[in-house]
C-alpha cells in the first residue's frame, strides 16, 4: 500500500488547506513509494503560530527535562530504529543498509549529546572598573527555529539541525527536502512520544516557493538552520539578513583528498574510494578532487581504478552493498553534463561515466563509480559540486603545489591528507581552508560534539555539540548597581 502523509503541526495530521499532494519516488525503482501533503503559506503560518506556543511551554520546562525527553528519543530510537526507520531510510532516500543503519546508530549518538547540553547553557561573569557592580551573562533560547533539512542523510541531519536548538529550549518548524518527507514526519513522532510537547515539534512538506519561502521568511522565525545547496543557502542567507535573524548554513563543497608520495597508493585508493563513493558520493565533504603526489601518481590512478570497478553494487538491503542510486533524474543529468564537459575540454575518463540500465535495458538512477583525470581546472567537474560519484585526480609536483591546488575552489568545507610525515600533515591541516582536515582519512567524518561547517562558498557558523548551543542562543548581559540610590 501506498503511504500518505499529512502535515505534522502541534502533535495532528494536517490536511494541507490546498488540498494538493505530490508524489515521492523510490530511487531504487523510481516507482511511487508515497504521497506527501503540498504545504503552502496558510499551513506554514499555522505551524509557526503553533511553534510560538511550543517555544513557551517547551523554554520553561527545567533542564533536566528537556534532557530527559532528548535521551528517552535516542532510546525509542535505538530499541526501535530497525522497524520504524531502517525500510523508509532505504526506499525514501536509496540509502543502502549500511549506511541507513550508520544513519539510525549516529542519530542515537546525536540526541543523547544534545540532551546533554540541555544542561549546558553556561553563562559568565566579568569584573567592573566600580567594585559596587556586578556583571552577568546570560544564555537565552533564540525562539522558532526554522529547519531546512536535505536528502542526502534525512534522518541523521534532521536529528542535528532540530535536537541541538531543542535541547536549548528552542521549538521547531522542519521543512524536509521534497525528495524525504515520510523520514521527517516519523522522527517528529518519536520526538512527542519522548515527552517533547506537540507544540514545540512541527514538520510542513512541500516546496520551496509554497513552502520553504514562507517559512524562511516569517516574521516570528528566529533562526533559520539549513543543510542544502550553496545557491540555495546564498538565498536564505540573504532573507536572514533582511530580518536581522540568525542563519545556521551547511552548505557545498568540493573536497580534496591529498595523497602524499610516502603513502601505499593502493591503501590510499581504497580510503579515497571510500571517501567519494559511499552513499553514490551524496555527502557534501566527500573526497570529489584527488590531489595525487607526482612520484606515485600512476600507481595511484590504478589502484583507484580497481577499487571504483570492485565496488559492489545491488540490492540495498544486501550487507554487502556499499552504493545505490541517486535521489533522482536531475541528478543523473547534472553528473552527466560535468562530465560531458570535462572531457570535451581535455580530460579523460579513467573508469565509469555513465549509468547502470534496468533489467529492461532503460537507463537507472545508479551512476557508475566514475574517475576523471586531469580536469581542467576551469571546468564544472572540478569547481562545481557534482553531488554524485564522480571524481577528479590531478598531479601535484610538490606539497606547496598541491596544498595550492586544495584551495583553488570556491568552497572551503573539508579535506583530508594522506600522508605518514606528521609535519607535512600539519603544515597541509593549517594551510588549507577548511572547516575541517582529517590525517590519514577520507574527508566525510561524523562526530556529535564537532563543529561541523565550512569556509567561503561552504556555509556559515558550525554545528554539533556546545557550537550548536552557541548558534541557537542569545546572550544577555545582565549588570547590578549595589549601592544603588533608588
Amino acid at each position: 500500500m501506498i503511504k500518505q502523509t499529512e502535515l505534522f503541526i502541534g502533535g495532528l495530521d494536517v490536511k494541507p488547506q490546498t488540498g494538493l499532494y505530490f508524489d515521492v519516488l523510490a530511487p531504487e525503482t523510481e516507482q511511487l513509494f508515497a504521497r506527501a501533503a503540498q504545504a503552502s503559506q496558510p499551513d506554514v503560518e499555522l505551524a509557526v503560530k503553533t511553534a510560538r506556543n511550543g517555544f513557551k511551554i517547551w523554554s520553561s520546562l527545567a533542564p533536566r527535562q528537556r534532557e530527559a525527553a532528548l535521551l528517552k528519543a535516542a532510546d525509542i530510537v535505538a530499541a526501535e530504529g530497525k522497524t520504524r526507520l531502517l525500510d523508509i531510510l532505504i526506499d525514501e532516500s536509496g540509502s543502502a543498509i549500511t549506511k541507513a543503519t550508520f544513519e539510525i546508530n549516529y542519530t542515537v549518538d546525536l540526541l543523547r549529546t544534545a540532551a546533554g547540553e540541555a544542561r549546558r547553557l553556561y553563562g559568565d561573569t566579568f569584573p567592573n572598573d566600580n567594585p559596587e557592580r556586578l556583571s552577568m551573562v546570560f544564555r537565552h533560547p533564540v525562539g522558532v527555529v526554522a529547519v531546512v533539512s536535505p536528502y542526502n542523510a534525512p534522518l541523521s541531519l534532521l536529528t542535528k539541525m532540530a535536537a541541538f536548538p531543542l535541547a536549548a529550549g528552542n521549538s521547531v518548524v522542519i521543512k524536509p527536502s521534497e525528495q524525504t518527507p515520510v523520514i521527517a514526519i516519523e522522527f517528529a513522532k518519536i520526538l512527542l512520544e519522548a515527552g517533547v510537547p506537540a507544540d514545540a515539534v512541527s514538520v510542513v512538506t512541500g516546496f520551496g516557493v509554497e513552502c520553504g519561502a514562507p517559512l524562511v521568511e516569517h516574521p516570528d522565525v528566529n533562526c533559520i538552520a539549513l543543510t542544502g545547496s550553496t545557491q540555495t543557502g546564498i538565498h536564505i542567507g540573504a532573507t536572514a539578513m533582511k530580518r536581522m535573524v540568525r542563519a545556521q548554513l551547511e552548505l557545498g563543497g568540493k573536497s580534496a583528498a591529498l595523497v602524499l608520495d610516502d603513502v601505499d597508493p593502493v591503501k590510499a585508493a581504497a580510503i579515497v574510494a571510500q571517501g567519494i563513493f559511499t552513499h553514490a558520493g551524496q555527502i557534501c565533504m566527500a573526497n570529489s578532487r584527488v590531489i595525487v603526489a607526482k612520484a606515485i601518481y600512476a600507481d595511484f590512478i590504478s589502484a583507484l581504478k580497481t577499487a571504483a570497478e570492485q565496488l559492489q553494487i545491488g540490492d540495498l538491503r544486501d550487507p554487502k552493498t556499499i552504493y545505490g542510486p541517486l535521489i533522482n533524474r536531475a541528478a543523473v543529468n547534472k553528473i552527466s553534463q560535468h562530465i560531458a564537459e570535462a572531457v570535451a575540454a581535455g580530460a579523460e575518463i579513467l573508469t565509469g561515466g555513465t549509468t547502470l540500465p534496468y533489467p529492461n535495458g532503460e537507463p537507472s538512477l545508479v551512476f557508475q563509480p566514475t574517475v576523471l583525470l586531469n580536469s581542467p581546472l576551469h571546468c564544472s567537474a572540478w569547481r562545481d559540486e557534482s553531488f554524485g560519484p564522480l571524481t577528479n585526480v590531478v598531479m601535484a609536483e610538490d606539497l606547496d603545489h598541491a596544498i595550492a591546488l586544495a584551495n583553488d575552489s570556491q568552497f572551503g568545507l573539508s579535506a583530508s591528507v594522506l600522508t605518514k610525515n606528521i609535519y607535512a600533515a600539519m603544515r597541509a591541516a593549517k594551510e588549507i581552508d577548511a572547516g575541517s582536515v582529517h590525517i590519514g582519512m577520507h574527508s566525510f567524518q561524523s562526530n556529535a560534539l564537532a563543529p561541523i561547517g565550512g569556509s567561503k562558498l561552504s556555509g556559515l557558523g558550525r554545528s554539533g555539540g556546545a557550537y550548536s548551543t552557541e548558534e541557537f542562543t542569545e546572550l544577555k548581559w545582565v549588570s547590578i548597581e549595589l549601592n544603588a540610590v533608588l
